[in-house]
């Protein structure tokens, strides 16, 4: 894997195209401390907009009956179930459990990026926690993302050269998406193991996959949606807008929401 990008420079040049990138915290330091993993959890699983998906070997009944007790069981219960969580609208805790997230992580962000030339149409923070063997499906999102491992540890799987695997154009239009990836050569997968404090950008449009190392785990993605440098989309991006170009009622419908968990 590459040495992380340090400089704006560096990152002008090389976001627009894959594969994945390592970005140091020299670019994206924040001053905000995040509580712990097993109390945003308690929090967030509370929230009517949270979504998770119970996993595991076990007995489906089992499954069901975790998914049904998922807000109300004691939360070192919980966190010893194999599942995935995902919260796409993090704005609901920002005056409480996240309070001081906008002030000293997205305002700070959105200004260092307006300043190296980028413009965007969104630019969000989505919330991931999942626990010790659990993986997200095979899929692609509509957007950058710049992944920041929080707490435990995760590997995000995609590819050295996504073309050979998914086109963008077959992305755009949802080919990806699956429970497992599918058959490729370990030499053409491009995996980075993340832990505390690590962060990666995604590029918008490229098959991936993550996969939990640690009993627990949370990560923060901002994911940016319309991220242009001075009038100039990514490579893979372009097929998206052509897309929307020709079918205008569907542009940014699912922009959001297309981030699987």
């Amino acid at each position: 894997m590459t040495t992380p990008v340090t400089t704006p420079e560096e990152f002008v040049e090389r976001w627009r195209t894959p594969p994945n990138l390592r970005v140091s915290s020299v670019l994206t330091a924040a001053g905000f401390t995040f509580p712990p993993a097993l109390d945003v959890l308690d929090a967030v699983r509370q929230d009517e907009e949270v979504r998770f998906t119970i996993l595991g070997d076990e007995d489906w009944s089992v499954r069901m009956d975790r998914t049904s007790a998922f807000r109300t069981a004691p939360i070192e219960e919980v966190a010893t179930w194999m599942f995935r969580l995902v919260h796409f609208n993090l704005t609901r805790f920002y005056s409480g459990l996240l309070s001081g997230f906008q002030e000293q992580v997205m305002i700070p962000w959105r200004t260092r990026l307006s300043s190296w030339g980028f413009t965007w149409q969104r630019c969000a923070p989505l919330l991931f926690i999942s626990t010790g063997g659990a993986s997200s499906t095979y899929h692609n999102d509509n957007s950058h993302g710049l992944v920041w491992q929080i707490e435990g540890t995760k590997t995000f799987h995609s590819y050295k050269d996504p073309d050979q695997y998914l086109t963008a154009e077959a992305a755009v239009v949802g080919e990806t998406t699956a429970e497992e990836p599918p058959e490729h050569r370990p030499a053409d997968r491009q995996s980075v193991r993340m832990r505390p404090g690590d962060r990666l950008w995604s590029h918008a449009l490229t098959p991936h996959w993550v996969t939990t190392e640690s009993p627990l785990a949370m990560s923060v993605t901002l994911s940016h949606g319309g991220l242009c440098h001075q009038g100039r989309f990514a490579d893979r991006e372009l097929a998206l807008r052509s897309y929307w170009d020709q079918h205008p009622d569907e542009a940014w419908k699912l922009d959001l929401r297309n981030v699987r968990y």
